[in-house]
């Protein structure tokens, strides 16, 4: 139920949990009292206030007891002793036991890969929730686990539209979210692979291939930095992936696992994606499908609420959680940037291709983009690319929102995160668009 604002105190008994939905319009601060609880794998500070933002969704769980005091007013608050905890924890403990296996053994010996955790399941399972707690739960004692973002709908590394890596070496904070020092992001430029707005760019209607394509960059790159740290291959990796779990989705998630090498794989929610993932890797050696229930706390969100979700994670991006960073807005000619959308171009002429062949554009082909009031609103990436033809194999510094472009004078106004000359001149943009609120 919702609650008004005023300050109150929830005791919490063992092995229990308060749900918790802050309100739209105000923060809510919370602190722990008495005992001991954590909030998706990282504890509490005793006696110390935290601030979390309107909207935010999460849960306090305690092992052993605690008393929470809160203040401010929540959208939902109810308290639940029914949950998937123990399971949780358990799955730690056997990826805990691996990773001191994999520790002492020379580079060179396959089993010093710790575990690589990839995580399954259907929108609205839990996936990120249980990613974050198995990483807090490693990193809390001192290992040092990559986390892969494979979900460009929520992006829970950078903004929405990316595939992403960090290593995470403390325990995520439970307010700022997963740390951003030094991720590595690839910008896919969709929130989804398979939507009806690619069309305008993709005549198919999707670009699976693209995805596939920077997954497989991706995990290049995470495998060569696991081979360089004796540390972080033990650590092992925690792959989160997308809810589009049926046809091509299904297929991505097989790439996905097949990619990273996954050797556990996590399946939340859904015994027939259990089923069929485990009858696909039942001849791969060394591959275990668990199947995992999600928590009761998991709540359903609607498409307006994963757009609103989405802007957020954008504004976040430009003016952080608590509205405390000052974005810098920049004017610059047509000429100094080059942009370019992935898998545009032109098709081949019906007349070069097979009797019966359809033309579909080429999902990896670099398309410049005339520079014009189109992107205007548009979140455009930079690329650490030196030349065009690198760019898909690159990975981003960073994003600009474009708020203004001035045809007459061939001028484009944009917001970056910070004071100075772009790293590169190469921008690329997709479908990912902003309305500043």
């Amino acid at each position: 139920m919702a609650h008004g604002g005023g300050p109150r105190q929830v005791k919490l008994d063992r092995e229990s949990e308060l749900r918790i939905e802050v309100g739209y319009d105000a923060p809510l601060k919370l602190r722990l009292l008495s005992g001991t609880a954590e909030i998706f794998g990282t504890e509490l500070p005793p006696d110390f206030w935290l601030t979390f933002p309107p909207r935010l969704k999460f849960a306090v769980f305690t092992w052993n007891g605690a008393t929470i005091e809160m203040e401010g007013s929540t959208e939902t608050e109810y308290t639940a002793d029914e949950t998937p905890n123990i399971s949780y924890v358990n799955v730690h403990a056997v990826l805990e036991e691996r990773r001191h296996r994999a520790k002492p053994l020379p580079p060179d010996d396959p089993n010093s890969q710790g575990p690589r955790v990839i995580v399954v399941g259907p929108t609205d399972s839990g996936k990120s929730t249980l990613s974050k707690m198995l990483l807090s739960w490693a990193a809390k004692k001192e290992w040092k686990p990559t986390f892969v973002d494979l979900d460009i709908g929520q992006g829970a590394i950078t903004i929405p539209g990316c595939i992403a890596a960090t290593p995470i070496e403390m325990p995520i904070d439970p307010v700022e979210g997963i740390p951003l020092d030094i991720p590595l992001v690839y910008f896919y430029g969709h929130t989804t692979p398979s939507h009806e707005s690619l069309k305008i760019h993709f005549l198919s209607g999707n670009n699976v291939d693209l995805y596939n394509v920077l997954v497989k960059e991706l995990a290049q790159v995470v495998e060569r930095q696991l081979s360089g740290n004796a540390e972080s291959r033990a650590s092992g990796m925690v792959i989160n992936t997308m809810g589009w779990i049926e046809g091509q989705g299904y297929e991505l998630l097989l790439h996905a696992i097949d990619t990273f090498n996954a050797n556990v794989v996590l399946v939340l929610g859904q015994e027939k994606l259990w089923s069929m993932i485990r009858n696909v890797l039942k001849n791969k050696p060394g591959v275990d499908v668990v199947k995992l229930q999600k928590s009761g706390g998991v709540v359903s969100r609607n498409a307006k609420f994963r757009q609103k979700s989405r802007s957020h994670r954008i504004r976040e991006y430009f003016y952080g959680l608590a509205n405390d960073l000052s974005p810098h807005s920049n004017i610059a000619n047509f000429s100094d940037f080059s942009v370019f959308r992935i898998g545009g171009g032109p098709q081949a002429p019906r007349s070069a291709l097979p009797i019966g062949a359809e033309p579909a554009a080429d999902p990896t082909r670099l398309a410049p983009v005339n520079i014009n009031r189109d992107l205007l609103h548009t979140i455009l990436a930079v690329s650490f690319a030196k030349e065009p033809d690198q760019i898909i194999s690159s990975n981003v510094a960073g994003f600009v929102f474009v708020t203004d472009v001035d045809i007459q004078r061939k001028t484009i106004t944009y917001l970056a995160p910070s004071v100075g000359e772009l790293p590169s001149k190469y921008l690329t943009a997709g479908t990912v668009t902003w309305l500043e609120t």
